[in-house]
C-alpha cells in the first residue's frame, strides 16, 4: 500500500512545554484512519503540523508527497480540510461557496460549473442553489462543507471533529460521503469524540501526554484490551493522561 502520510519522531515544544512527544506513525492511500485523544492530549497541534500550518521542533513528516518542514506550501494546496466550525462563507450561496473554493485551488471555470453542478445534484441540493450558506440547517452546512474540502480532489483530507453538534442520523450521512471519498481514493484523516465513529475506521491511533499510546484497528484494539467497545478501550487510555490542556 502506498503511504500518503509517514511521520517519524515528530515533536513540538512550546517553550518547556512538550506539546507532540516523538509520535511515528504512516497512513495509506484510501484509508480512513481515526485520530483520537482526549482534550490536551496533542491531537490538534499533530494535526496542524501535518496540515502545514505549524512547523515540527523535531522529527520529520511527508504528506501527500511533500516535506511538512520544507515544502508546506505544497501540502497545503495538496490536502482538504474541514474543521467543526465548517469552513463556509455564511453570506455567500451554496453555489458561491463552490465556486470559490474552486477559485482558491486553481481549477478552470469550466471543471468548476460541471463539479458545482454535480455535488448539489449528488447531495439533492438542486433547490438550495441560491440559498445562503447562513439559512441551512446545521446537517445540510455540515455535507456542504466536506464537498467543499474535497472540491478539487485532494489526496488527503483532514477533518478536525467534523460531526460535533449534530444528530446521530445525519453522523451517519455525514459518514456515506466519507466512505464514499475513500473509494475514490482520498484518504481521510479525521479526529472525533464520538467513539460509535471511531468504529468506523480502519485504524485508529489514541495519544495521551502528546504521545501516541494505542495503534491499530479498531477490532485488534477491543480485543487487546478484552472490551467489547471503542469507549471502553478510549477510557481505559485517556485515565492514564496527567495533563488537561494543549
Amino acid at each position: 500500500m502506498k503511504e500518503v502520510i509517514k511521520v517519524e519522531n515528530l515533536t513540538k515544544k512550546f517553550g518547556n512545554f512538550t506539546a507532540v512527544d516523538n509520535i511515528s506513525f504512516s497512513v495509506f492511500e484510501g484509508e480512513i484512519f481515526g485520530f483520537l485523544g482526549a482534550n490536551g492530549a496533542g491531537k490538534t497541534t499533530a494535526m496542524r503540523m501535518l496540515c502545514g500550518l505549524s512547523h515540527p521542533t523535531f522529527g520529520k513528516g511527508n504528506v501527500a508527497g511533500f516535506d511538512i518542514f520544507r515544502e508546506s506550501e505544497s501540502v497545503k494546496k495538496n490536502i482538504g480540510y474541514m474543521s467543526q466550525k465548517f469552513s463556509l462563507y455564511e453570506d455567500l450561496k451554496v453555489w458561491e461557496n463552490l465556486r470559490l473554493f474552486g477559485g482558491i485551488y486553481g481549477m478552470k471555470l469550466p471543471e468548476i460549473n460541471a463539479k458545482t453542478n454535480r455535488i448539489l445534484s449528488e447531495l439533492g441540493f438542486e433547490s438550495e442553489r441560491n440559498t445562503l450558506v447562513k439559512s441551512l440547517p446545521l446537517g445540510w452546512k455540515q455535507k456542504l462543507s466536506f464537498s467543499v474540502s474535497i472540491f478539487h480532489e485532494p489526496k488527503i483530507v483532514f477533518l478536525d471533529e467534523p460531526t460535533g453538534g449534530v444528530d446521530p442520523v445525519v453522523r451517519r450521512q455525514f459518514w456515506e460521503l466519507i466512505y464514499d471519498a475513500a473509494d475514490r481514493g482520498i484518504t481521510v484523516f479525521v479526529t472525533t469524540h464520538y467513539m460509535d465513529e471511531a468504529e468506523y475506521c480502519d485504524r485508529l491511533s489514541i495519544m495521551v501526554d502528546g504521545k501516541i499510546i494505542a495503534l491499530d484497528t479498531p477490532a485488534n484494539l477491543k480485543q487487546q484490551f478484552i472490551v467489547a467497545t471503542m469507549d471502553e478501550v478510549f477510557h481505559k487510555l485517556a485515565r492514564k493522561a496527567k495533563r488537561i490542556d494543549n
